[in-house]
């Protein structure tokens, strides 16, 4: 038996890596077809990165968000003056139903939003000590990474790790219930999103780390609360090159074929990257993405209320 290699701090659960079936086939068009992948032995963090955490950083370094600086008005072109200043994106719930198919029925690009201000330039993380980070985008997340001595987990990694054990189940926790004999096990939207949440979890917005319970490798969160970063460029599943054999460790597609088309017929090329686990605005009626095969493609320049992000390191 390979023996595990010792923790790099308290907070970390060994993964010892193995075979597994990637992706959904019953779900979203990018998460098929599932695949079969392998992923080598890894620590990753019991929580997600928390706010005092992330002011530890801050505070040693003096690190400045993305949206804490005003954006470079080259890599906008034709951006309005009142956009090109610090903000970030922030969600705010509709007074009357809205068409779902348009999400900036819901999202406010708000300036002065930053991980200390997560609401607005009003609001404060007051109290909210153990609540995940957020509005950190992918130089935020890797800038922290590198001063904690830790990396991003690539998708398969983190997909790996939510799975807790239970190759192909559904959820974290293993079945088809979202909510297995009335109990609730993440923080997700219950009621109609994006109009109508009745709570019944305790939860508006982001909860403290630790709140429900943990999946089979004694990770927690790793489905709803917020959405995390992985290192992966994304790309569709059924781009994947299939082989005969097992994909071992594999890190996703290019960079440069990870840009949104819709941006680039703009004249905008702004890379994206891969985030995982859904979050506290998942609903079953809008974004069913609380398991750990759904994914979604996030531009690394954007920061939002909803995301944030967890470590690894590598054996």
């Amino acid at each position: 038996m390979t023996p595990i290699p010792p923790s790099p701090d308290a907070d970390m659960v060994w993964i010892p890596g193995g075979e597994y079936l990637m992706g959904s086939d019953r779900h979203y068009p990018e998460e098929a077809p599932v695949h079969r992948v392998s992923v080598g032995g890894f620590w990753i963090d019991r929580f997600q990165v928390t706010n005092a955490q992330y002011r530890k950083f801050v505070r040693e370094t003096g690190y400045v968000t993305v949206a804490q600086r005003a954006p470079d008005p080259a890599d906008y072109p034709g951006a309005q003056p009142e956009m090109l200043v610090p903000a970030s994106t922030v969600f705010v719930q509709p007074a009357q139903p809205v068409d779902l198919r348009n999400h900036y029925n819901w999202w406010r690009f708000v300036p002065g939003a930053d991980w200390l201000h997560p609401r607005g330039p009003e609001s404060t993380i007051r109290g909210h000590a153990t609540h995940p980070v957020v509005h950190v985008a992918w130089d935020d997340v890797e800038a922290y990474a590198a001063w904690a001595g830790k990396e991003l987990p690539t998708e398969a990694e983190w997909e790996f790790a939510a799975r807790g054990g239970l190759d192909g189940a559904e959820y974290a926790w293993g079945g088809d219930e979202l909510t297995p004999d009335g109990r609730f096990m993440a923080n997700t939207w219950h009621g109609q999103f994006p109009t109508r949440n009745d709570m019944p979890d305790g939860y508006k917005w982001t909860a403290p780390v630790g709140s429900f319970p943990p999946n089979g490798y004694d990770l927690y969160d790793m489905i709803g609360n917020v959405w995390e970063w992985t290192s992966d460029w994304f790309q569709n599943h059924d781009k994947v090159q299939h082989a005969c054999c097992v994909a071992p460790d594999p890190i996703g597609g290019e960079r440069d074929s990870s840009y949104d088309p819709a941006e680039v017929a703009q004249g905008i090329r702004i890379p994206r990257r891969v985030i995982k686990g859904g979050s506290h605005l998942c609903a079953p009626n809008y974004c069913q993405r609380y398991r750990p095969a759904a994914r979604m493609p996030q531009t690394v320049d954007t920061a939002t209320s909803h995301l944030g992000f967890r470590c690894i390191v590598r054996s």
